[in-house]
Order: C-alpha cells, then sequence, then structure tokens
C-alpha cells in the first residue's frame, strides 16, 4: 500500500531550480551523464515468515533465503569483481549475525553494507519505540562483527511509519533508498530533524521478485503463474536503464542474491552491466555516495533540489 494511503503524506514542494526542472538532467561528478547504483537486499531468510515463526517448521523455505548469503553472494561478489563496478547490500543484522564470513567479504570488496532492519520487519507496523530498539540492535550487530557503521537504509517490506524518517535521523542515517517519488535522488524535510536526508528512490520495475521469484509451499506468487522469460526480463531491465540514461538521471535496483544470483540468472545481470559500461558517461557509484555527492552539491553549494516533506 503506498504511503499516502496511511496517515503520514508526502507533500511535493516542487521549485524550479536546477535539480527539480525535468528539461534539464542533474549535475553528476566529472561530466558524467547519468549514475547508477547498482543495489542488492541480501535477505537471506529473514520477513514475514521469520517473524511469525513458521519458517522454522519449513526447512525447504528457511532454505531458499539462506542460498542467498551462503551460495549466491560470492557469485554475486566475482561478478562485481570482475566488471570493476561498485554496489550497495542492504542487509538485516540477523543475516550479518548468521554469515558474518560471507557479510565481510562485501566489505573486503570495497562494496557498502546498509541497514535493512534486523529480521526484515515492517516498519510500517511498528511504533517508534519498536522501530527504535531494530535500528538500535542493527547497529550493534554491524559494530560487532563488521566493525563499521551504515549510514544507509532501505525499508524493508516497501514502506515507512509516520516517525520512521525521525528514527533513521537519531540513528545516524543519511540516506534512504525506499520512496519511489522522482527517478533522481531527492531531500526529504520533517519536524524534528536537523537537516534534509536524502532519498535514492527505487522502482518496482527494477525488482527481480517481479519477473523471476517463485516458490511452492508457501506459494510465489500466489497463482504460480510465472517465471518470466529471461530474455525478455534483460530487455526490460536494459530499457529502464536505457531511459534512465537518456535523460541523465540516476537509477537503483532492488536485486536479491537469493533470486538473481543463481548460476542461469547472473548473466542476466552481466548483460545488464555490460550493456551499461559500454555506455558513455556512466556514474557507478554505491549509495552512500551517490547521497554524499547530492548533499555536497545540491545543499552545501546552496542549490537547493526537489524536496519532499513529510507531515501527519
Amino acid at each position: 500500500m503506498p504511503i499516502t494511503d496511511r496517515p503520514l503524506r508526502a507533500r511535493t514542494g516542487a521549485r524550479t531550480e536546477t535539480a527539480n526542472d525535468t528539461r534539464t538532467a542533474p549535475r553528476w561528478p566529472h561530466g558524467h551523464r547519468s549514475c547508477v547504483a547498482l543495489a542488492f537486499d541480501l535477505d537471506g531468510p529473514t520477513g514475514d515468515a521469520m517473524l511469525d515463526g513458521s519458517i522454522w517448521r519449513n526447512p525447504a523455505y528457511f532454505t531458499l533465503g539462506s542460498y542467498g548469503p551462503w551460495r549466491a553472494l560470492r557469485r554475486l561478489l566475482d561478478m562485481l569483481r570482475e566488471r570493476a563496478v561498485p554496489a550497495t547490500f542492504f542487509v538485516p543484522a540477523w543475516v550479518v549475525e548468521n554469515w558474518p564470513q560471507q557479510c565481510a567479504a562485501i566489505v573486503e570488496g570495497g562494496h557498502e553494507i546498509a541497514y535493512h532492519g534486523y529480521r526484515h520487519e515492517a516498519f510500517w507496523t511498528l511504533d517508534s519505540d519498536g522501530q527504535r530498539a531494530v535500528m538500535q540492535r542493527s547497529a550493534e550487530v554491524f559494530e560487532r562483527y563488521l566493525g563499521i557503521r551504515p549510514v544507509g537504509f532501505r525499508t524493508p517490506s516497501g514502506d515507512w511509519g509516520p516517525d520512521t524518517i525521525r528514527v533513521l535521523a537519531e540513528a545516524g542515517v543519511r540516506y534512504s533508498s525506499s520512496m519511489r517519488g522522482d527517478d533522481r535522488p531527492y531531500l526529504m524535510h520533517a519536524e524534528g530533524i536537523a537537516e534534509p536526508m536524502v532519498e535514492i528512490p527505487g522502482r518496482w520495475e527494477l525488482d527481480d521478485y517481479a519477473s523471476l521469484a517463485y516458490h511452492r509451499n508457501p506459494d510465489f506468487p500466489a497463482s504460480l503463474d510465472r517465471i518470466a522469460s529471461y530474455d525478455t526480463t534483460f530487455d526490460n531491465w536494459r530499457r529502464e536503464f536505457d531511459g534512465s540514461h537518456r535523460d541523465g538521471l540516476c537509477l537503483t535496483t532492488l536485486f536479491h542474491p537469493k533470486v538473481s544470483g543463481k548460476p542461469g540468472r547472473i548473466p542476466l545481470l552481466e548483460r545488464l552491466i555490460d550493456h551499461m559500461r559500454e555506455q558513455d558517461g556512466v556514474w557507478f557509484a554505491a549509495c552512500r555516495d551517490v547521497a554524499q555527492w547530492w548533499r555536497d552539491t545540491y545543499v552545501a553549494n546552496s542549490t537547493t533540489t526537489a524536496v519532499q516533506e513529510f507531515r501527519r
């Protein structure tokens, strides 16, 4: 359910400025034409079935998720290393606790790890104290096992609660990749936070679940009517990138190692990234670097940008 269907409403304060003019592409570093922030949600077996306890009665479903950090992650990291492109991995802290060596390999490979809940909680179902508890526990896990303090967050299960932006700011989060409100980064303001948070919006069109996720018992999708053609899936993703690159925008992905990190599907990602690399002027960056660039360029230099104001 979109965020506007809940008590929290987003009001876009669109101002006639460089970064908010749809006729003018944003500026990217070193004269690059567009930006690509590859991102993977390393969910493992976390999520609704873990939160309600049913996953412990369904070992096959557990292993569907554990395949991501246990087997697929290494394949993805090798693919990224061969192409010398960075990525961001949004990781539930429970996954870090249970696969610490695999998660450490992400950091060792020069990639970013960012927050994604503790067990992939639906933040919009939690009150402020519940969200704070998740963020605090997650921060402790990342510090203990990886020696890092993430600066990014992607909401599990697709939406925020009314106070999430304040909870994130208190936790030291500098950017989010959770919303759908643009095809460029933008700033989010809320009462009670000292400075705006950068949002790097993703799109469901670039979520591999939409085409490739499949499981029996529990059934996903409910009708069990597809795994999409790989050629069609690649063509869809390529077209999304081509449009973003043509217009000088920022594209990020919502890929999942347990879905697209399989032997027959890695070639989809290889073809997509190779196509991106063949184009002139693509800036590949981790989400934290995109957020820092946006902040430095459109805030520090007193150049304003599109703003989302969140009010009850």
